[in-house]
Order: C-alpha cells, then sequence, then structure tokens
C-alpha cells in the first residue's frame, strides 16, 4: 500500500457544505416567528432578520474555519501544540465556571445555567472548543502511549486519561448542567479508545463505570430525573404537562408535517409552541416544514457523511490521523444520533445540538472546522497501486523525459 496525496473526499466536502446551506434555509424561515415570540414573551427587541443574520454570521465564520483547517493549516502544527490546546480549553471552562460563582457579567447565563463567556453583541461556549480540544489530545497521547509501548497501563495511559476525562466531564455536566455535551465527550473517548487497540477487558471495565456514573449523575440530580420521568409518562401516553410539553410537541410537529410536510414558513409549533425551535428542536421543525421525505433526506445525508469518515479512517495508515478521524465521527454521530431520539421520544429531552443545522456560532464553527481536519486527513488515504498503473506512471515519465530532450534540443 502506498499513500500519495489525492483529491479530497467530495462527499464530505458538499455534505458539509450542504447542511450548513439547509440550516441557514430552515432559519431564515423560522427567524422571524422566534423574534416575535421573544419580543412578546420576554419584552426583547429582536429585529425579523436577526436570527438569520446571526445565522449567516455563524455560516461565514464556519465555512472559514473549515477551509483553514482543510486547506491551511496543516494537522501536524495542531497536533504539535496539543498539549497546550487542552490546557488552554479546560482553563477556559474551569474560568467560565468561576465568574458564573462570582456573578460576573462576562458569564451568560439561561435557565439557570451558565454556558458561555459573554462579550457583548458575541458570545462562546468553551464546552464546543474542549470537545475539539480532547479529540486532538487524545489522537496524540494514545499514538505516543502505543509507541511508548505502555498503552492500557495503569500509571501511564489510564491515569492521566482519567484525570483529563474526569476534569472535562465536571467542568461541563456538573459546573455548566450540559449533560448533552458531557454524552458527547464520553462518545469521543470511548470511540477513540475503541480504535486504540486496548485490551478488550480494560474497554469494557471503564465502558461499565462511566455508565455507572453517568445514571449516577441522573439519579441524584431532580432536574434530569424530571425529564426522565417526563420521558417515562410519553412513553405511557399520559396527559401532556409542563414536563411532557417539549416532547409532546416536537412529536406533534413531526407528526403534522406528514408526508411532504407543511413548506417553507408555514410551520406553527414555530410561533411559539415549540421550545428551542430554532436550536435543540429544529429536526422536529424540518418534519413539520419537509415531512417524513425531507427527514429521510436529511438523515441520508448525515449517514453519507458519517460513512465517508468511516471510509477515510479505514484508509488512514497513520495510527494518530486514524483516531482524530474517529474522534470527530464519534462527536458527529453522538449529537446526531441523540438530538434526533430526543425529537423522537427515544431516549429522554438531553438539550444538545443537530451539527450544521441547529442555530448557534460556536458549535458550528468548531465542528466546521473538525470535519475540515478530516477532509485534510482524506487527502492522505492509502490505496494499493496496481502494476498497470506503475507501468502507465513511467510510461508518462518516460514521455515526459523525451518531451524534454526534444525541447532542449
Amino acid at each position: 500500500m502506498k499513500t500519495r496525496k489525492h483529491k479530497s473526499d467530495l462527499v464530505i466536502l458538499f455534505a458539509t457544505l450542504g447542511l450548513m446551506a439547509l440550516g441557514l434555509i430552515i432559519i431564515y424561515a423560522i427567524g422571524p416567528m422566534r423574534a416575535n415570540v421573544l419580543n412578546n414573551t420576554y419584552g426583547t427587541e429582536y429585529g425579523t432578520h436577526d436570527f438569520f443574520i446571526g445565522q449567516l454570521r455563524s455560516v461565514a465564520l464556519a465555512i472559514v474555519a473549515f477551509f483553514l483547517s482543510f486547506k491551511v493549516i496543516p494537522y501536524k502544527y495542531i497536533k504539535k501544540y496539543s498539549k497546550l490546546i487542552i490546557i488552554v480549553a479546560l482553563i477556559m471552562s474551569a474560568l467560565l465556571w468561576i465568574l458564573a460563582i462570582s456573578g460576573s457579567s462576562l458569564a451568560k447565563c439561561e435557565l439557570g445555567e451558565c454556558r458561555w463567556y459573554n462579550f457583548g453583541p458575541i458570545s462562546f461556549q468553551p464546552a464546543e472548543f474542549l470537545k475539539l480540544a480532547l479529540v486532538v489530545y487524545l489522537a496524540d497521547f494514545i499514538t505516543r502511549k502505543n509507541e511508548e509501548g505502555t498503552l492500557g497501563k495503569w500509571q501511564e495511559f489510564w491515569l492521566p486519561i482519567l484525570i483529563i476525562c474526569g476534569a472535562s466531564l465536571f467542568l461541563v455536566v456538573v459546573a455548566q448542567g450540559d449533560l448533552g455535551t458531557g454524552v458527547a465527550i464520553i462518545s469521543i473517548v470511548f470511540g477513540m479508545l475503541l480504535v486504540s487497540g486496548i485490551p478488550v477487558k480494560q474497554y469494557l471495565f471503564m465502558l461499565a463505570l462511566i455508565i455507572a456514573v453517568a445514571i449516577g449523575s441522573v439519579a441524584t440530580s431532580s432536574h434530569r430525573m424530571e425529564r426522565v420521568n417526563a420521558w417515562l409518562d410519553t412513553l405511557q401516553g399520559a396527559e401532556v404537562t409542563d414536563s411532557t410539553y417539549h416532547i409532546e410537541n416536537a412529536m406533534l410537529a413531526i407528526g403534522v408535517g406528514g408526508l411532504s410536510g407543511v413548506g417553507i414558513g408555514n410551520s406553527v409549533q414555530a410561533t411559539g409552541y415549540l421550545p428551542e425551535s430554532i436550536n435543540d428542536s429544529v429536526f422536529a421543525i424540518m418534519g413539520e416544514t419537509f415531512g417524513f421525505i425531507g427527514l429521510f433526506l436529511i438523515l441520508g445525508v448525515f449517514i453519507a457523511l458519517l460513512l465517508r469518515m468511516l471510509r477515510v479512517a479505514d484508509h488512514t495508515p497513520d495510527q494518530e490521523n486514524r483516531l482524530l478521524v474517529i474522534g470527530v465521527f464519534s462527536w458527529t454521530l453522538a449529537q446526531v444520533v441523540v438530538n434526533i431520539m430526543a425529537m423522537t421520544s427515544l431516549v429522554p429531552v438531553t438539550g444538545i445540538t443537530l451539527p450544521l443545522l441547529s442555530y448557534g456560532g460556536t458549535s458550528m464553527i468548531f465542528i466546521a472546522f473538525a470535519i475540515g481536519l478530516v477532509l485534510q486527513i482524506s487527502c492522505y488515504t492509502s490505496r494499493e497501486v496496481t502494476k498497470n498503473e506503475d507501468i502507465n506512471s513511467r510510461g508518462r515519465l518516460r514521455g515526459a523525459y523525451h518531451a524534454s530532450r526534444r525541447r532542449s534540443s
């Protein structure tokens, strides 16, 4: 097998840009409704197209980040500073927690949870940066431990991973109350560990341990248990209550959409019935707008994107590159699956965005940057060079050589 630079994976390229464009269209359609709801409920002064302009700005920045990681910044420079990147990400998350405790205006809080830095018209969510930092750091760390022969050793391998991942989960799930991001972090870590080469028994033990901790964190939180109980009530067909309102209206939106949807701009749920219509609930709104046919097409794009990521990982000879691709794949897969399952009442509502489609800048920018790295790695996948190709290559070289001789004479 030989590795040569070749064209990037066009499926990943067009699927990413296509999803961004679709998200922009849906925000354009429901943004005015969202603005009207907030203005009437909270007395805000959002303009008709403020959300569309905000999403347009986010898409523009995401495209810049996407092509920077794809074409401009070589991955070898990013992995060189993997330790510094994870340290900065953890410090930023810890600092936000401190600012929130102190009541600083630099910490932006919504519904009692402080997850964003507030810089006037600009907000920044450090948890999204932390996801990217974890992918880059773990790809480098696992590769180094494999080369050192300490993969699976307690002190050299597991202890640093538990410290880094434990600190990340604490700063996200406990300090920020963001269980959805916690699910994404766990998926990233265990997705990368699955292909790391560690003993199966160790992997299963750690997986069981983290599942037990996750169950404990839910069981000891009244807010999370309320969501679980609401989900169970929905499954049993109980009457709509305040706790079941979100999921009931999400399922109603998808059901009303039927086969072909009500059409762009005709959503009823976006007028104030469905909470977080432009963020976590955008899948339900798209179901209402485009119907089951539209949802299946959107799912098809996500599936194509994810399968091509797996293909890149499978054809990447370098272990660190393969680990990074699997990390981005696990990150994307977790958010797609959890968001869609929550909107269809297969799991409790967790509050996690749909990649590249939901409203919001930080999430879109960082996942676009991560997918750009995958696209960069796709240019260096290995393939088998056949005998005929070698002969043709030598023929082209001889032709070029003789042509240059004729020109020089």
